[in-house]
């Protein structure tokens, strides 16, 4: 059955309707199915990331009646489910929809919206209502529902982690106003709090007209003539122009606790920052390791033989850091944080989230970095106790876990292009966290690889290459046969590096 799918197939309650672009849009959602070799896969917008309780249950529901059980985190926020059965879009469309997680079947793969995941919990502006806002209004836009599956909004709080991911608009925080940047550029316009989300969903509409002649799918695909054009238009009707560059580096959510005053404001910078969403047009989001963004500090930068001996890819992945003692708890945390080694969580471990977020904050946030925080409040024994039992779960809890910067494509069983099981070949290669991210390829597609700076682990026919990327420029590449120890060794060479 599933060899007849179509790598994008309309379930029984797909709006429906011609392509809007030449080739047509095949990201998946939950009423667009995508055919992979593990069964199909559903993707479910989660705008923001947030997600009660009671909406982490039906997901857990979801995935447990018509998948293979487990969920697995996005670039994106979001979740997807695996190992679905070709004929279960209505079922699991209704059950979905039920929860209130899909609230117009127009604009479900419209609906992508992340936001900093830290927002209102450690002293930065909260942005709740606007996320609300925003995404009411994009499901009310019948305009927006031509958006496609690739199209993204951000809304950052100010410390600049989300505005660097290259949305196609973005709203930041800063003051009483918003920030409103279209694309990549360094051009913003300040424009009253109030009215953010309208002007973010403006944008977007301005884009749809601005894209009729080209198919762009994003800004940064139409035309330069065409984006400047569109950058002016929207700016007409928007506030003064202000020069802010883009941040280079999305930093996520360190693992652990976060207490109120963290906030830090980031500096803007300039350059490529990472984007997560891959190039293939036909690809779903991938679920690579967690936090590939922010930067490390390397326990050694010598080479690791023997680091492949740590080979469980899905086992127990806190690792306390050696010689480190623990820390004292703090008197009271606003949030824990955790991430999940390569984006992939157990039954056990999402219940075990959702417990947590029963007892204290009734929220759970999914980050763009397969990440999660759990907003508390928490006092300071509840937060240790709390973080005792996540990381024996499995999850990261600390910075130092040498899954911190280690991602990776679905690979083979589930990816029939991929040359090698690259999670867990990424597994095997684990050592000390190093000061690069590294991420692993099963084929040269790379889908859902990062950009900036990382370590490139491409599977090949003659074993795996390994190259430094920076920014759009490639170092030249190693390649290292069949031998597990060599592979490791290179690897943590590779990503402890300087500058």
């Amino acid at each position: 059955m599933l060899a007849a799918m179509p790598d994008s197939a309309p379930s029984p309650l797909s709006a429906g309707g011609p392509a809007l672009r030449d080739g047509g849009d095949a990201c998946p959602g939950t009423l667009r199915l995508h055919r992979a070799d593990d069964g199909a896969l559903a993707r479910v917008r989660v705008p923001g990331g947030v997600l009660s309780a009671d909406r982490a249950e039906a997901l857990l529901a979801a995935a447990d009646r018509f998948g293979d059980g487990e969920l697995h985190l996005t670039s994106r926020g979001n979740v997807q489910l695996r190992g679905l059965g070709a004929e279960c879009g209505g079922g699991l469309a209704e059950l979905l929809a039920g929860a209130g997680l899909l609230p117009s079947a127009a604009h479900e793969r419209a609906r992508n919206i992340v936001a900093s995941p830290l927002a209102g919990l450690d002293g930065s502006p909260a942005l709740g209502e606007r996320l609300a806002e925003l995404d009411a209004l994009v499901c009310a836009s019948a305009a927006a529902a031509s958006l496609s599956g690739r199209f993204l909004f951000a809304l950052d709080d100010g410390r600049g982690d989300v505005d660097a991911l290259g949305a196609d608009v973005t709203l930041i925080a800063d003051g009483d106003a918003f920030l409103l940047r279209i694309g990549p550029g360094d051009e913003v316009f300040r424009i009253p709090a109030a009215e953010g989300p309208r002007a973010a969903l403006r944008a977007a509409e301005a884009f749809l007209r601005a894209a009729r002649d080209s198919g762009a799918w994003r800004v940064k695909d139409l035309p330069d003539p065409v984006r400047s054009e569109l950058v002016r238009a929207v700016g007409a009707t928007a506030g003064p122009a202000e020069h802010r560059p883009r941040p280079r580096t999305a930093k996520a959510p360190e693992p652990g606790t976060h207490e109120p005053g963290d906030a830090v404001e980031t500096t803007p910078g300039s350059g490529a920052a990472p984007e997560t969403t891959p190039g293939s047009t036909d690809a779903p989001e991938t679920t690579p390791g967690p936090g590939y963004a922010p930067e490390t500090t390397p326990g050694s930068t010598d080479a690791l033989p023997g680091a492949h001996r740590h080979a469980n890819p899905h086992g127990p992945a806190h690792t306390a850091a050696p010689g480190n003692p623990p820390q004292a708890p703090p008197a009271s945390a606003a949030a824990l944080a955790v991430d999940v080694p390569l984006g992939r969580l157990t039954p056990g471990q999402w219940r075990l989230l959702t417990a947590t977020a029963r007892r204290y904050g009734g929220e759970l946030r999914l980050t763009p970095w397969r990440g999660i925080v759990v907003p508390g409040p928490f006092t300071g024994a509840e937060a240790a106790d709390a973080l005792g039992a996540l990381a024996a779960a499995g999850l990261i809890t600390s910075p130092d876990s040498p899954w911190t910067g280690v991602g990776a494509c679905i690979g083979r069983p589930g990816c029939a292009k991929s040359l090698a099981d690259v999670r867990a070949e990424a597994g095997a290669a684990l050592g000390p966290a190093g000061r690069l991210p590294v991420y692993w390829s099963g084929c040269e597609r790379r889908c859902g690889h990062p950009h900036g700076e990382w370590i490139d682990v491409v599977a090949t026919p003659d074993g795996h290459r390994i190259s430094y990327v920076r920014g759009e420029r490639r170092y030249p590449p190693a390649t290292v046969r069949d031998d597990p120890a060599a592979l490791a060794a290179a690897v943590a060479a590779a990503r402890a590096r300087a500058l």
